[in-house]
Protein backbone atom coordinates (compact mmCIF):
# COMPACT_ATOMS: atom_id res chain seq x y z
CA UNK A 1 0.00 0.00 0.00
CA UNK A 2 2.50 2.09 0.71
CA UNK A 3 4.16 2.46 -2.83
CA UNK A 4 1.03 2.85 -4.06
CA UNK A 5 0.15 5.78 -2.34
CA UNK A 6 3.60 7.24 -3.32
CA UNK A 7 2.99 6.57 -6.80
CA UNK A 8 -0.57 7.89 -7.18
CA UNK A 9 1.13 10.93 -5.14
CA UNK A 10 4.24 11.24 -7.94
CA UNK A 11 7.08 10.72 -5.70
CA UNK A 12 7.88 7.26 -7.54
CA UNK A 13 6.80 5.81 -10.92
CA UNK A 14 5.99 2.45 -11.63
CA UNK A 15 8.80 0.92 -14.32
CA UNK A 16 7.26 -2.75 -14.55
CA UNK A 17 5.36 -5.13 -11.74
CA UNK A 18 8.07 -4.80 -8.66
CA UNK A 19 10.51 -2.41 -10.04
CA UNK A 20 10.31 1.69 -9.25
CA UNK A 21 12.18 4.84 -9.81
CA UNK A 22 12.19 8.57 -9.11
CA UNK A 23 11.08 10.01 -11.95
CA UNK A 24 12.71 12.98 -13.34
CA UNK A 25 11.85 16.15 -15.12
CA UNK A 26 12.82 18.26 -18.00
CA UNK A 27 12.43 21.54 -17.60
CA UNK A 28 13.21 22.12 -21.24
CA UNK A 29 10.86 19.69 -22.61
CA UNK A 30 8.12 20.46 -19.28
CA UNK A 31 7.59 16.83 -19.16
CA UNK A 32 8.90 13.35 -17.27
CA UNK A 33 12.13 11.91 -18.71
CA UNK A 34 12.06 8.32 -19.76
CA UNK A 35 13.80 6.01 -16.96
CA UNK A 36 17.54 5.13 -17.60
CA UNK A 37 16.95 1.94 -19.35
CA UNK A 38 20.94 0.84 -18.67
CA UNK A 39 19.79 1.46 -14.43
CA UNK A 40 16.66 -0.29 -14.98
CA UNK A 41 18.76 -3.57 -16.68
CA UNK A 42 21.00 -3.41 -14.04
CA UNK A 43 17.89 -3.75 -11.53
CA UNK A 44 16.31 -6.70 -13.02
CA UNK A 45 19.69 -8.20 -13.05
CA UNK A 46 20.11 -7.94 -9.51
CA UNK A 47 16.89 -8.96 -8.81
CA UNK A 48 17.01 -12.08 -10.69
CA UNK A 49 20.78 -12.85 -9.82
CA UNK A 50 22.03 -12.56 -13.57
CA UNK A 51 25.57 -11.48 -14.88
CA UNK A 52 24.59 -9.28 -17.97
CA UNK A 53 26.69 -7.03 -20.42
CA UNK A 54 25.29 -4.49 -22.75
CA UNK A 55 25.96 -5.68 -26.71
CA UNK A 56 27.54 -4.07 -29.15
CA UNK A 57 25.40 -0.77 -29.93
CA UNK A 58 25.22 0.26 -26.60
CA UNK A 59 29.21 -0.33 -26.39
CA UNK A 60 29.94 2.00 -29.19
CA UNK A 61 28.05 4.78 -28.07
CA UNK A 62 29.81 4.96 -24.63
CA UNK A 63 32.80 4.89 -26.29
CA UNK A 64 31.19 7.41 -28.90
CA UNK A 65 32.37 5.25 -32.05
CA UNK A 66 28.64 5.48 -32.81
CA UNK A 67 25.62 8.05 -32.97
CA UNK A 68 23.22 5.57 -33.59
CA UNK A 69 20.58 4.82 -30.50
CA UNK A 70 19.07 1.65 -30.69
CA UNK A 71 15.19 0.85 -30.67
CA UNK A 72 15.52 -2.31 -28.78
CA UNK A 73 18.77 -2.32 -26.15
CA UNK A 74 19.63 -5.76 -25.90
CA UNK A 75 22.37 -7.13 -23.14
CA UNK A 76 23.83 -10.82 -23.34
CA UNK A 77 22.62 -12.93 -19.49
CA UNK A 78 23.63 -16.01 -18.15
CA UNK A 79 19.84 -15.76 -16.91
CA UNK A 80 17.12 -17.07 -19.56
CA UNK A 81 15.91 -15.05 -22.59
CA UNK A 82 13.28 -12.45 -21.52
CA UNK A 83 12.21 -9.14 -22.88
CA UNK A 84 10.30 -6.06 -21.37
CA UNK A 85 8.63 -3.10 -22.61
CA UNK A 86 9.72 -0.25 -20.92
CA UNK A 87 7.29 2.46 -21.31
CA UNK A 88 7.93 2.09 -24.95
CA UNK A 89 11.62 1.33 -25.11
CA UNK A 90 12.37 -2.42 -25.78
CA UNK A 91 14.92 -4.69 -22.98
CA UNK A 92 15.86 -7.60 -24.13
CA UNK A 93 17.99 -10.18 -22.38
CA UNK A 94 19.44 -12.83 -24.15
CA UNK A 95 20.99 -15.62 -22.85
CA UNK A 96 24.30 -17.06 -24.10
CA UNK A 97 27.58 -18.99 -22.79
CA UNK A 98 30.58 -16.80 -24.26
CA UNK A 99 33.94 -17.04 -22.48
CA UNK A 100 33.37 -13.20 -22.87
CA UNK A 101 30.94 -13.00 -19.99
CA UNK A 102 33.74 -14.94 -17.54
CA UNK A 103 35.36 -10.88 -17.38
CA UNK A 104 35.94 -9.02 -13.93
CA UNK A 105 35.61 -5.74 -14.96
CA UNK A 106 32.55 -4.17 -16.72
CA UNK A 107 34.91 -1.90 -18.98
CA UNK A 108 36.86 -5.04 -19.99
CA UNK A 109 32.93 -6.15 -21.37
CA UNK A 110 32.59 -2.73 -22.74
CA UNK A 111 35.71 -2.90 -24.99
CA UNK A 112 35.28 -6.65 -26.21
CA UNK A 113 31.26 -5.57 -27.12
CA UNK A 114 32.27 -2.57 -29.14
CA UNK A 115 35.31 -4.34 -30.56
CA UNK A 116 32.77 -7.52 -31.77
CA UNK A 117 30.15 -5.08 -33.04
CA UNK A 118 33.04 -3.26 -35.09
CA UNK A 119 34.24 -6.64 -36.29
CA UNK A 120 37.92 -7.20 -37.04
CA UNK A 121 38.17 -5.56 -40.19
CA UNK A 122 36.11 -2.03 -39.52
CA UNK A 123 38.61 -1.15 -36.68
CA UNK A 124 40.95 1.03 -37.63
CA UNK A 125 43.56 3.73 -35.87
CA UNK A 126 41.11 6.20 -35.07
CA UNK A 127 38.58 3.84 -33.44
CA UNK A 128 41.07 2.20 -31.35
CA UNK A 129 42.80 5.93 -30.44
CA UNK A 130 38.47 7.16 -29.38
CA UNK A 131 38.70 3.57 -27.44
CA UNK A 132 41.94 4.63 -25.38
CA UNK A 133 41.19 8.05 -24.90
CA UNK A 134 38.11 6.95 -23.13
CA UNK A 135 40.06 4.69 -20.54
CA UNK A 136 42.55 5.54 -17.70
CA UNK A 137 45.79 4.03 -17.59
CA UNK A 138 44.98 1.82 -14.61
CA UNK A 139 41.71 0.84 -16.68
CA UNK A 140 43.71 -0.32 -19.96
CA UNK A 141 46.34 -2.03 -17.49
CA UNK A 142 42.91 -4.21 -15.79
CA UNK A 143 41.83 -4.87 -19.27
CA UNK A 144 44.79 -5.88 -21.03
CA UNK A 145 45.02 -8.51 -17.73
CA UNK A 146 41.21 -9.45 -17.79
CA UNK A 147 40.64 -10.02 -21.39
CA UNK A 148 44.32 -12.08 -22.10
CA UNK A 149 42.13 -15.38 -23.06
CA UNK A 150 39.52 -13.29 -25.12
CA UNK A 151 39.21 -14.40 -29.02
CA UNK A 152 42.48 -13.53 -30.72
CA UNK A 153 41.23 -11.06 -33.25
CA UNK A 154 39.78 -8.68 -30.67
CA UNK A 155 42.89 -9.49 -27.98
CA UNK A 156 44.99 -8.10 -30.97
CA UNK A 157 43.55 -5.04 -30.75
CA UNK A 158 42.74 -4.64 -27.14
CA UNK A 159 46.55 -4.86 -26.88
CA UNK A 160 46.35 -1.90 -29.46
CA UNK A 161 44.56 -0.18 -26.99
CA UNK A 162 46.77 -0.51 -24.02
CA UNK A 163 50.32 -0.91 -25.96
CA UNK A 164 52.07 1.81 -23.27
CA UNK A 165 50.39 -0.74 -20.19
CA UNK A 166 51.85 -3.96 -22.51
CA UNK A 167 55.40 -2.16 -22.93
CA UNK A 168 55.66 -1.00 -19.07
CA UNK A 169 53.59 -3.20 -17.09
Amino acid sequence: MVLHRLEKSGSIRRIIRGLYDYPESSNLLKRQLSPNINQVAHALARKFRWKIQPTGATALNYFGLSTQVPGRLIYLTDGPKRSYDIMGTTLEFNNVGLKESKLKYPQSELVVQALKSLSEDRVDDPAIATIRERLTAPERKKILHDTQYITGWIYGIIKKICREEELHG
